[in-house]
């Protein structure tokens, strides 16, 4: 009995789905070739994988797929010589909703899973640019050829068709509106976007032009993918100036990277990549709306540009490709599913990037402090917003100290650590200048002890997230507890200042009011009069202001006043005191050395106007008794 033609309604959830590619699933819809491309490339891995357990199937011709338009007719197709479908798996592939032979066949050969796509929800973004798709395919060992057809609506129609050879050809009835995607020009430059990489050929054919001694039109065809990426080769075959060109043309950067890393990653995912570390920061990195340069490949077809699922914020300098073989995509090819395989290659990325940058700090000193002077402040997020990375990230760190000029790691501090320390010390500050001339100092100075100068934003919450390196804790010079061991002289003259100031500090406590949450005697000061150090659980100074800077309604954190009780000032206070205890001097003297404090740690004065009204009145009282005198 003859084939006969057939019309079918599609399942409703086919009809809703179908309306939902149309109207809304895709966002560009020029991926549309490129899911019909990948699908060819699946019918073609599937037909190879058959072949090696069944010899029918060997074929002479090599696997490829051709793309042509004619452009008279509005009529757009793609071919292929792949693995090919029956009467009943179009019915059952193409009317039904996502589905995919993908699972039977793995069901049926257990083969490797990286080779087999899903010919499902992809293909309806035919519809994208189409008013009726046509789809002729023959199965291998089949007589009969047979045509799928729709337009998107109600139904679909079966139709017997012929078919020299095995394969599939995706006939587009493109719409008016979209007939850019008609002209050479367009296809070729989206075949290079989304699927220069595809193992197989995918050839353009060239205007038709001449005739053959039989007087046919002769047709060529033109290979227009690359075929084979880099990242797949293997590294010992690949030159340094070949990575450096891939890189300008994937980063659209002038200068050669200043590292990279080439890796495969076998086990219960496989996938591919390659990394690179630019030599100067992204224009955009400090930006809201930043990039994270890697692309995203599936079996080498180009996914995303900017897959910022698979690499931490604070990795977003680097650049390059990711290749998976079985990484889940949701409906749309467009947004990653966030699954075991996501974060097992976010995962993948981040270590392969630290340990390439640990071997460049290790193998080449100055190249890496100019990457650290560039990249160091982002690199830093990740200790605090990265709890599994930060015991990778900490070796990375640099920082200048009082140490003298350059950088230091936290293992050559350590390895400098006075007789007697117990503890890594830094100092909080807007500038290493400012950090550097901080009152905190005196005391860590004075005993040898080496002090890191931060000054990131990112610093106080990197620091007190690491909390501690290789069993050395991080201490803030600025925190109130700082932990200096006191001789039992300096603890002895201590306890006897404060008996003896003890009446100062509760007038100077009183005076200050709630400006201030305690007024105490310090061991840190030596040749300062006084500092505001951080209370438990209190901010830095610095990171205060950038908090305020962004919102004005947040109050000023209250801190606590140290005095160094042999500074000749406080003792000058403590006599004044003694004989004028509610004097205005005293009140003035103290509210100027407040605001003098509060300038050394860089905080604005409340009141500047007052200041230095102030200033004048104590200064004129002060040369009053300098003539006075003579």
């Amino acid at each position: 009995m003859a084939p006969k033609k057939s019309t079918r309604k599609f399942q409703a959830e086919v009809s809703k789905l179908l309306h939902l590619v149309v109207n809304s699933l895709y966002s560009n819809k020029e991926i549309f070739l490129r899911e019909l491309v990948s699908n060819s490339s699946d019918a073609l891995d599937k037909l190879r994988l058959k072949a090696l357990t069944d010899d029918s199937l060997q074929s002479e011709a090599e696997g490829s797929i051709r793309i042509w338009a004619e452009k008279d007719e509005s009529l757009l197709f793609i071919e292929d010589n792949g693995i090919g479908m029956t009467r009943d798996e179009l019915a059952e592939n193409l009317g039904t909703l996502a589905h995919s032979g993908t699972t039977k066949f793995l069901q049926e050969y257990q083969g490797d899973a990286s080779l087999i796509g899903q010919f499902g929800v992809g293909f309806y973004s035919a519809f994208l640019v189409a008013d009726l798709v046509e789809v002729t395919s023959l199965a291998p060992g089949e007589e009969q050829a047979w045509t799928w057809s729709s337009d998107a609506k109600e139904s679909y129609t079966l139709a017997p068709a012929k078919r020299d050879t095995h394969g599939t050809t995706i006939k587009l009835h493109v719409r008016e509106d979209q007939s850019e995607f008609l002209d050479d020009w367009r296809l070729r430059s989206l075949i290079k976007q989304y699927s220069d990489y595809v193992t197989h050929t995918i050839e353009l054919q060239k205007p038709k032009w001449g005739a053959d001694e039989e007087g046919d039109v002769v047709i060529e065809w033109e290979q227009v993918n690359a075929g084979s990426p880099i990242w797949q080769r293997p590294a010992s075959e690949i030159e340094d100036e070949q990575y450096n060109e891939f890189y300008k043309g994937l980063s659209h950067d002038f200068e050669d990277p200043r590292c990279w890393e080439h890796f495969t990653v076998e086990g219960r995912q496989l996938f591919k990549g390659l990394v690179y570390v630019p030599k100067r920061p992204p224009m955009d990195m400090f930006q809201r709306d930043h990039r994270r340069g890697v692309r995203l490949f599936v079996k080498r077809v180009f996914i995303l540009d900017d897959a910022e699922d698979l690499v931490p914020v604070w990795l977003r300098f680097v650049r390059g490709v990711i290749d998976s073989d079985d990484l889940p995509l949701n409906v749309s090819r467009e947004m990653l599913q966030d699954s075991t395989v996501t974060r097992t290659i976010r995962k993948q990325i981040t270590k392969k990037t630290l340990d390439r940058l640990k071997k460049l700090a290790a193998d080449n000193r100055e190249e890496y402090e100019a990457f650290w002077a560039d990249f160091g402040s982002v690199l830093k997020e990740g200790l605090h917003l990265d709890a599994d990375s930060k015991k990778r990230i900490a070796p990375l760190l640099r920082y200048h100290s009082t140490q003298g000029e350059g950088w230091t790691s936290l293992d050559e501090y350590i390895e400098r650590m006075a007789e007697g320390q117990t503890d890594i010390y830094y100092v909080i500050g807007e500038s290493e200048q400012a950090a550097s001339g901080s009152p905190h100092l005196e005391a860590l100075k004075k005993k040898g002890f080496e002090v890191l100068f931060m000054t990131d934003a990112i610093d106080e919450w990197g620091v007190e997230a690491l909390g501690e390196y290789d069993g050395k804790s991080l201490v803030s010079a600025m925190k109130a507890e700082l932990g200096l061991d006191e001789s039992d002289e300096e603890k002895e003259a201590r306890e006897t200042a404060t008996g003896e100031l003890k009446g100062l500090l509760e007038r100077i406590q009183e005076i200050l009011g709630d400006k201030v949450s305690e007024v105490r005697l310090s061991s840190r000061l030596t040749d300062s009069p006084a500092c505001l150090v951080v209370p438990e659980g209190g901010q830095h100074a610095y990171l205060e202001r950038l908090l305020r800077a962004q919102d004005k309604g947040q109050e000023r954190g209250k801190r606590i006043l140290e005095l160094n009780p042999v500074h000749a000032l406080v003792r000058n206070l403590q006599k004044l005191h003694e004989l004028k205890p509610e004097s205005t001097s005293l009140v003035e003297w103290t509210e100027l050395l407040y605001d003098q404090v509060l300038l050394t740690e860089g905080s604005p004065v409340d009141d500047p106007n007052r200041l230095a009204r102030r200033m004048t009145h104590l200064l004129e009282q002060a040369s009053d008794a300098e003539l006075a005198a003579s």
